[in-house]
């Protein structure tokens, strides 16, 4: 298995945040990936408040606070290098994890607004590769990152492939950036997938992280945490 990834492109040389346990300590990590203009120190009070305290907690670091320069709506196309660069350093994260013996089962991925696309797409891309990523995607006011006009259909071969994850979408339906229709349509590409699919809409709940999508990451926590073995 692969425990390293060089990353190249615009987040070439980005260390990622290390806070809560140590790796070398740890049972359990979970990966936070912060959104345009915000910071991986940003994400960190998310994991705190959901009571991950006995996680890693690895946040990615993009280079200029962006992860890709056009909204997430543009073709994949139009958004590289940075986004195969921006997938890169997601996997070079997962990748220090499990270099630590933190295996993807005890693995969680958190991602707030253009972070939540991209975690999204991180999963997306590993299941087209036939393989599960992590437990986990907590995508907090995200969706798939691409054209809406080409809708993205799940491979039949891959039908069970994330049967094993748990992908949760949480989004408000007045948010002015992430259209609620594409957040459904992100939730139903994951099911097709075999993942276990939560979709949260709020109504009136704009661009932002509400009580409710915390609880949902801490139950996700709990879980996993269930799970670790005696």
């Amino acid at each position: 298995m692969m425990t390293s990834i060089t990353v190249t492109g615009p987040h070439a040389g980005m260390a990622p945040v290390l806070d809560g346990v140590p790796l070398a300590d740890a049972r359990m990590a979970l990966i936070l990936v912060h959104g345009r203009g915000g910071t991986a120190e940003g994400m960190v009070p998310v994991a705190r408040a959901a009571r991950a305290t006995d996680a890693a907690l690895i946040a990615p670091r993009a280079k200029d606070n962006s992860w890709y320069p056009y909204r997430f709506l543009a073709p994949q196309e139009e958004n590289q290098p940075w986004l195969d660069s921006a997938l890169a350093s997601v996997e070079h994260a997962v990748l220090m994890a499990a270099a630590a013996g933190i295996p993807a089962t005890r693995t969680i991925l958190v991602g707030f607004s253009q972070g939540a696309c991209l975690s999204l797409e991180y999963a997306a891309h590993a299941a087209q590769q036939g393989r599960v990523p992590v437990a986990g995607v907590v995508a907090l006011a995200g969706a798939l990152i691409g054209d809406p006009a080409l809708d993205r259909v799940a491979d039949p071969a891959s039908a069970n492939v994330l049967a094993d994850a748990r992908v949760i979408l949480a989004c408000g339906d007045a948010d002015p950036h992430i259209p609620e229709a594409l957040v459904r349509r992100s939730a139903e590409y994951f099911a097709a997938l075999g993942a276990q699919t939560d979709l949260r809409i709020y109504p009136g709940v704009g661009h932002d992280i509400v009580g409710d999508q915390i609880e949902a990451l801490r139950t996700l926590v709990e879980t996993v945490r269930a799970e670790l073995p005696a």
